[in-house]
């Protein structure tokens, strides 16, 4: 993809990147206004439920109300310090400090908020005439109707108090430690890439980075290099999916959730059939879409057949040139201004304040994230930034979620939450506005084409790439029914999969079944990344809508949709853009933005 606006030399330094300062949440490990606000939630917790358990169902609406905005006030201040821990942690894994200081952070917010398990049982155990009622009576609980609709939700699922906080206890030495033994692994892992004895020894993040190198070789090198990392640590990977799937597999069984993706769904407020249209149409898709473009590429860099290292090789004419930090800012920021000013000014306070960590450095997260903290504070950014055209619209995208979290925090911390499935409209939307502003900037025809197809590769990563890890996920996980998976059977579903979304271009070489094993939210969010495919395809026709013109003010509604936060649900926030995910032809019409643009590429073949 090329950037011709960007002038940028080839080679060019990216220049100094921002490390954020975590000094809004506490000054340090030590801060002991840490200590102070923990010993006060301790405090609080103890008192709400002295005064409220076995006592919400008798209480008025305006009394409930009451009982809910104290209990928000304590999960805040948890909130607080957990989205501390995790940054600290995220910032640099291989402290031993960090990891002691995070596991210690869990295990006390857990046993604090211990305290509050009681409050959403207790609620779910009313029926809801009951409920109606204290609501008909409020006006102040009515505030908090979307929380208790969306709470009613996991009603079927839940169990007796007792086994809910065990549940909840043991949550520090079960999911949450192998989610820790994950990153620490990760983070702590070298990569070495080159001939015997001039090995060069990079991240986990650095190593991926050059699978998108311009020479084949260095490509390569990095490919073996990843695939021995990954390959000698393969059975410690395949005990941690292993021993999480069947975790999942047994709180599923006991909340009773039909199949593995049901709790993910629910926590997304959309139904299994939802996605079941979503998975279906894409995977009916996949010869449209990435089969034929790949087809395509292979003949653009005048090979056979394709590898897994080429997958994201730029294209022959394409500039190899390093965009230094401040151009990127400044194209994200001149896109977003151009939609709405409103959006750019919230979205220009992340560069002004130290609210991004963009800076490469051993140890940190790979990847890249928006975390929203808590209403009283702001979001952070985290980005490992090397310059490259991706990594402008990476940051396109976590600014997106960024300013979503800034406008959705006004809604207050119980209900400032997104639903992954909405969560993903605002990043994708940024990155739709910062490649048309820049495509349509653009008038020489083949750097057009250029960035076209490398918008087609970036779609193709967040739709087609990401249903095949669902896919791969569901297949997984039902199998891990059976009895425990061996690293091999692993292997065997991911390349099934591999070969299925990226078709017959490709010729992949054995050690590539280890991939799977670098995916992060596999460990972290079971069932998550579905929602990029939601995300993009919602956000292709809602971008065909704004550009067809046909709704009024849609930009107004656009940022009423994202300081909705989690009030509203998918149809209701769709319905004022004349769109309903739940219509079989929803998902139709943002898969043929896709198959549009590849249409547009191959007259050019």
């Amino acid at each position: 993809m090329s950037f011709s606006p960007l002038d940028a030399g080839a080679g060019e330094a990216t220049g100094p990147l921002p490390e954020w300062d975590l000094s809004d949440l506490y000054a340090s490990l030590e801060d002991p206004k840490l200590t102070a606000d923990l010993d006060q939630a301790e405090l609080d917790g103890k008192a709400l439920a002295a005064r409220y358990a076995g006592k919400l169902g008798g209480l008025p609406g305006d009394g409930l109300a009451e009982a809910i905005a104290a209990l928000e006030r304590i999960e805040e201040v948890l909130g607080r310090a957990m989205s501390y821990g995790q940054l600290v942690f995220a910032g640099d894994a291989t402290d031993p400090a960090n990891g002691r200081f995070y596991q210690t952070l869990q295990e006390r917010v857990t046993a604090i908020s211990s305290h509050l398990i009681f409050f959403t049982l207790e609620l779910n155990r009313l029926e809801d005439a009951e409920i109606e009622r204290k609501l008909a009576g409020s006006r102040a609980l009515e505030r908090w109707r979307p929380w208790l609709r969306d709470l009613r939700v996991f009603r079927p699922h839940q169990l007796s108090d007792e086994l809910e906080r065990l549940l909840h206890e043991k949550e520090v030495t079960g999911r949450s430690a192998w989610n820790r033994l994950f990153d620490e692994t990760i983070a702590g892992m070298t990569v070495k890439v080159g001939p015997a004895g001039q090995e060069e020894e990079l991240t986990v993040s650095a190593a991926l980075n050059r699978l998108s190198d311009r020479d084949r070789a260095v490509r390569a090198a990095a490919a073996e290099g990843i695939s021995a990392a990954f390959g000698s640590r393969v059975r410690l990977f395949s005990l941690i999916t292993n021993t999480l799937a069947k975790d999942k597999e047994i709180i599923d069984s006991w909340r009773q959730y039909p199949r593995p993706g049901s709790s993910r769904n629910r926590a997304n407020m959309v139904e299994d059939e939802v996605v079941d249209a979503l998975v279906t149409a894409v995977r009916a898709s996949f010869p449209r879409l990435s089969h034929r473009y790949y087809a395509m590429k292979a003949k653009w860099l005048g090979l056979e057949k394709l590898q897994h290292w080429d997958r994201n090789a730029p294209l022959p004419d394409e500039q190899d040139r390093s965009i230094p930090w401040p151009q990127a800012v400044k194209t994200v920021l001149d896109s977003y201004r151009a939609f709405s000013p409103e959006l750019a000014e919230i979205g220009a306070r992340f560069f002004s304040a130290p609210w991004i960590d963009a800076a490469l450095r051993p140890g940190k997260s790979g990847g890249a994230f928006a975390h929203p903290t808590v209403p009283s504070a702001h979001p952070y950014l985290l980005l490992n930034y090397h310059g490259k055209a991706r990594d402008v619209m990476t940051l396109a995208h976590e600014l997106g979620h960024g300013v979503h979290q800034v406008l959705a925090g006004r809604q207050g911390y119980l209900l400032s939450g997104t639903p992954l499935t909405l969560a993903e409209t605002a990043s994708v939307f940024g990155e739709m506005l910062t490649f048309r502003g820049l495509l349509d900037a653009e008038g020489d025809p083949a750097r057009r084409r250029l960035m076209l197809a490398g918008k087609v590769e970036d779609m193709l990563n967040t739709v087609v790439r990401q249903i095949a890890f669902y896919r791969f996920e569901t297949l997984l996980h039902e199998e891990r029914r059976q009895g425990e998976l061996s690293s091999d059977r692993i292997a065997e579903l991911w390349m099934q999969v591999q070969h299925e979304s990226l078709g017959p271009a490709f010729d992949f070489t054995e050690d590539y079944g280890v991939y799977w094993a670098y995916i992060p939210h596999f460990v972290h969010s079971p069932f998550y990344v579905y929602a990029y495919a939601f995300g993009d395809c919602l956000v292709n026709a809602l971008y065909g809508v704004y550009r067809d013109g046909v709704v009024p003010d849609f930009q107004q509604k656009y940022l009423e949709l994202l300081k909705a936060g989690g009030t509203l649900r998918h149809k209701d926030l769709l319905a004022p853009f004349g769109l309903d995910a739940s219509d079989p032809g929803f998902w139709q019409r943002g898969l043929d933005v896709i198959a549009g643009f590849i249409d547009e590429l191959e007259q050019d073949v």
